[in-house]
């Protein structure tokens, strides 16, 4: 069931994956909060190693597992969480800096600090359907994210 404002888009491969993320990390502004939702291996990785080229970033991108925090410098800071393990932990790790600071934050498993995301944000959900073809769903929150994931519409579709 599609939500009235989400945005989605098949991609066939890694690669191409990794590709529409970049196209979304060069529409990034400071503050840009996306939380990316899939099954372990759906590619929310992947997608976050693409946005940070999109963002100028150089380093390697990996999941932050253990550390559920990293920090990239590019055009933009980016803070790319995975919260996985932080489940019945209320632990106060200064998620606010991160979200109301210069740079873009990706969560990865965002349901499991729900509770302490900022109300508007870029929602996105990968689906894995056969082989590595995935199913990206952007869905915004808030006036800021409506305006990126029609950008995000037109800069992926050439519109």
């Amino acid at each position: 069931m599609k939500k009235e404002k989400e945005y989605s888009v098949i991609t066939e491969s890694v690669e191409e994956t990794q590709r529409l993320a970049e196209k979304v990390g060069t529409l990034m502004q400071p503050r840009d909060v996306l939380t990316l939702t899939g099954d372990l291996g759906a590619g929310k990785t992947s997608f976050t190693q693409g946005l940070a080229r999109g963002l100028g970033i150089e380093r390697v991108v990996n999941s932050p597992t253990f550390t559920i925090i990293k920090e990239y410098q590019g055009k933009l800071p980016l803070y790319h969480m995975d919260v996985y393990r932080m489940e019945d932990s209320f632990e106060d790790l200064g998620f606010d800096e991160y979200f109301y600071g210069e740079g873009v934050t990706v969560v990865e498993w965002p349901q499991m600090i729900q509770e302490q995301l900022p109300p508007d944000r870029c929602e996105i959900t990968i689906l894995r359907l056969d082989g590595d073809q995935r199913e990206i769903a952007f869905l915004p929150i808030g006036a800021r994210y409506e305006k990126l994931c029609e950008a995000i519409k037109n800069e992926y579709t050439g519109d």
